[in-house]
């Protein structure tokens, strides 16, 4: 299967941007009366046959649609970046993958990276719903101060959740799990969060949580926190 991502299909006929046009036409040699299918990133996807082959402005005539249902409960991952990006776009890569709605990068007292790069990690997720057939394109916020990320999501509803290394009370992540209700996680940076960020995120309704018993990097931690959910999904 030819898949091609395409957010702003309208009509019956679309014409591929020169990017993707130059892939279907050049690299994989396609040609008029090929099929293809389309993706918008909105649940949409469409089966479609080439009607001019131009490397510069492939058009496609639009044969059938299908609208994938989205899943009734959703996953926000807050996650402070690693300094090594590297890791960060795999992270983006295999959550998209397995299934996640929405990531946000945080910006905390232990933080490593205060700049991100959006555009790359959205083309990153736009290769990784093509690669595992999903419809739907998470959103990725920009950075954000924690604490100003913590009282932008006073009114979340849902289970609101802190995943931290340190002492203290915590029940094991797929024990709240909500299976009726939408979940936002925080996973923090390679120093942890500190002992006054996780205070404050109790102060504003988050329940802390334990991801396991052993000491994770930020991106594993991330990683375990989105394939937990989507498994308690099932």
């Amino acid at each position: 299967m030819h898949l091609f991502f395409t957010p702003t299909i309208q009509n019956s006929t679309f014409t591929l941007d020169e990017e993707e046009s130059k892939h279907a036409i050049r690299v994989l040699r396609l040609t008029v009366g090929d099929v293809i299918y389309l993706i918008d990133g909105k649940g949409g996807m469409y089966e479609t046959n080439i009607t001019d082959a131009n490397p510069k402005k492939c058009t496609v005539s639009i044969v059938k649609k299908e609208q994938t249902e989205k899943s009734k409960n959703s996953l926000h991952l807050a996650v402070a970046p690693t300094k090594n990006m590297d890791r960060m776009e795999w992270l983006v890569e295999k959550v998209t993958e397995i299934g996640i709605d929405e990531i946000s990068m945080l910006l905390s007292a232990n933080s490593e990276r205060a700049v991100i790069k959006i555009e790359r990690l959205e083309k990153i997720a736009v290769s990784a719903i093509k690669q595992s057939l999903k419809t739907y394109l998470p959103l990725i916020n920009e950075i954000i101060p924690y604490k100003k990320f913590i009282e932008k999501n006073k009114m979340f509803v849902g289970k609101k959740c802190i995943a931290y290394c340190g002492d203290g009370e915590k029940q094991a992540f797929k024990n709240t799990i909500n299976l009726n209700s939408n979940t936002l996680i925080l996973i923090g940076p390679e120093g942890d969060f500190t002992k006054e960020e996780v205070a404050f995120a109790i102060q504003n309704g988050f329940e802390t949580v334990s991801l396991g018993n052993s000491r994770l990097r930020t991106e594993t931690a991330a990683l375990v926190a989105c394939h937990t959910f989507n498994l308690i999904q099932e």
